[in-house]
């Protein structure tokens, strides 16, 4: 064996019994029950194995040492009097003829247990990340992340992609996000910036004759955290196919993902392909997002021409959505921290009453209702026992209150979320274009490089003010998982004429378009294939197949929510002399 041993911590069984085996690893406990009686647990990476002290000079080697020391046991294989089903080596223990110390932990205490470091403060774990990951449950989610990752590119290599690697260091580029920038020594006063993507430079790949690319992609983000997203950096499967349309990508990513889902998932049930389809449009009005978890068979309905004129004052000249629930029957304290919960997180309130088992209306906004009972009966599709709960305002902010109404009332009713599967769906035909909630003006919905529906001629029109840009829809796709985006992708534009068209909708001209990105314009005036792409977020996908509920539990160095790596001390400040090298003056203070 490598490694200076015979055997790792997991191999040994009763069949080993009788041969004299070297074992290395971390002394996890000792237990002494004796003058020269002890028992040792020592773990590696694979599993932990029971060491029985018996001797003075073996009791002696142990005696004072630490646990998380690392030590070396060479010995006799015997079987257990007292067997552990509970551990894989639990049939046999190993009797040591020689203990070496290899590593010594020189503290007394640690800064938390490692079988039970998630217990720990998460400031406390990210700072002592290396003793985190000794955990094996917290281990085990990075061996799962590399196994995936293993798996996707198998599985893209098996359809024909080729993994190639794009640049770190690369123009800043509008693309969304701020960027992250890396000031230059040779080019004082210019900037690198580290990649958001590798949108550009895939997209050039099309244009330079590959056929069918990926890569594992490390991205940048300046953004802030939040439990699904790390800030910083994360990694996608980034991909991109030549003379491909939507349906080709689609076809791929369901080829590719499904059985992974069904290999690592922690639920063995999974949407079989073809996924669902749903426009971004619908998404909004039956589900009040585009992120919708399917496992939750409620839906919104529209209530505005039943209950604007109701007389209830948040109802007036506004949007009205109604989310009917049957088997609900909470508290008045369970629904009033459901509103609370929904005005915390969509920014607005929620409203409710209940069509009861007498067939009256109760409860909440009743009185309101109550004139209008039939009419409520019948638009709604009321039973006895339903719970209605209520959002209003303009269309989108309505939409977006009853998506999280709707969200949270699935958590609180069992038969209404089947929890326990992989729910997959297509967002599909997203808006190209929205109005700027800071600027007030047109600009890009989601992905500037994508294709319009329609082409030149929809742009052209929308220019000539025939039709409102509003309406233009784009080949943009997002693939959703219970209620989390797993990728985003589009098919492209590579036709230079349309994409003049759609920045001068968004006030940037021709002349706008070739600065601020020369390369891909002037690839596209050579001739260029159609071509579409996606990129599912490897973090995000695993943080699914475990069943995490933060991003952080499934990166080995993940940084904490201010954007900090707290183990290595970054961000931090560096000396005058780099400084002065790099052209750069500091002007912000030191934070405390």
């Amino acid at each position: 064996m490598v490694q200076s041993r015979t055997h790792t911590c997991n191999d040994l069984r009763k069949e080993h019994v009788g041969q004299q085996v070297k074992l290395v690893g971390w002394m996890e406990n000792v237990r002494e029950v004796g003058q020269n009686l002890a028992f040792l647990v020592l773990r590696d990476f694979y599993g932990t194995t029971q060491i029985v002290i018996e001797t003075e000079d073996m009791m002696a080697a142990v005696k004072g040492l630490n646990k998380e020391s690392t030590i070396s046991v060479e010995g006799a294989v015997r079987e257990r009097d007292s067997k552990n089903p509970n551990m894989p080596t639990g049939d046999i223990e190993v009797v040591p003829s020689k203990i070496e110390v290899l590593g010594r932990c020189q503290h007394n205490e640690l800064p938390f247990p490692i079988n039970r470091s998630r217990e720990a403060d998460e400031s406390a774990r990210l700072k002592y990340r290396y003793l985190d990951l000794r955990n094996p449950e917290v281990k085990r989610n990075i061996i799962l992340r590399s196994n995936v990752v293993a798996a996707l590119r198998a599985a893209m290599t098996a359809e024909g992609f080729l993994e190639i690697t794009t640049p770190i260091l690369t123009a800043s580029s509008p693309e969304g996000a701020r960027d992250y920038l890396v000031p230059s020594r040779k080019h004082p006063g210019k900037f690198y910036a580290l990649p958001q993507a590798p949108q550009q430079f895939k997209q050039l790949l099309m244009a330079s004759g590959f056929d069918r690319y990926f890569q594992i992609a490390p991205c940048f983000r300046d953004e802030d955290a939040r439990g699904d997203r790390t800030p910083g950096e994360f990694y996608q499967l980034d991909m991109e196919m030549a003379f491909a349309n939507q349906d080709d990508v689609l076809g791929v990513l369901e080829r590719v993902l499904v059985p992974v889902f069904e290999q690592y998932g922690l639920y063995k049930r999974v949407t079989p392909a073809p996924f669902r389809r749903i426009r971004y449009n619908d998404a909004m009005e039956l589900y009040g997002t585009d992120k919708p978890d399917l496992r939750i068979d409620l839906t919104i309905r529209d209530a505005t021409g039943l209950l604007s004129g109701c007389g209830f004052g948040p109802f007036e000249g506004n949007t009205v959505k109604a989310v009917v629930v049957s088997g609900f029957e909470g508290t008045r304290k369970q629904i009033d921290k459901l509103c609370a919960g929904v005005e915390v997180q969509a920014g607005e309130k929620a409203y409710w009453f209940r069509y009861d088992e007498n067939q009256e209306i109760v409860g909440g906004i009743a009185k309101f209702i109550q004139p209008l009972k039939e009419q409520a009966v019948e638009a709604l599709g009321l039973t006895p026992g339903c719970f209605v709960g209520l959002t209003a305002g303009k269309l989108a902010a309505a939409q977006k209150t009853a998506g999280v109404l709707r969200s949270k009332l699935g958590a609180l009713c069992p038969s209404h979320m089947d929890r326990e599967q992989y729910q997959f769906c297509w967002i599909v035909d997203f808006p190209m274009y929205e109005i700027g909630e800071e600027s007030g003006q047109l600009e890009f919905c989601h992905n500037p490089f994508s294709m319009p529906n329609g082409g030149l001629d929809t742009l052209k029109k929308a220019a000539a003010g025939e039709i409102d840009p509003l309406t233009i829809t784009a080949f943009q796709y997002d693939l959703v998982c219970n209620g989390y985006e797993t990728a985003s992708g589009a098919v492209r534009n590579h036709d230079p004429e349309i994409m003049i068209e759609a920045f001068q909708l968004v006030r940037l001209g021709e002349d706008d378009v070739k600065a601020k990105f020369p390369a891909m314009y002037n690839a596209f005036t050579y001739g260029a294939p159609p071509h579409a792409g996606a990129a599912p977020g490897v973090d995000r996908m695993v943080m699914l197949l475990t069943g995490e509920e933060s991003i952080r539990e499934v990166i080995p160095f993940p940084m904490n929510q201010r954007a900090q790596d707290i183990m290595m001390g970054a961000p931090s400040l560096v000396d005058q002399r780099q400084l002065d090298e790099l052209s750069i003056a500091c002007t912000a203070e030191e934070e405390e």
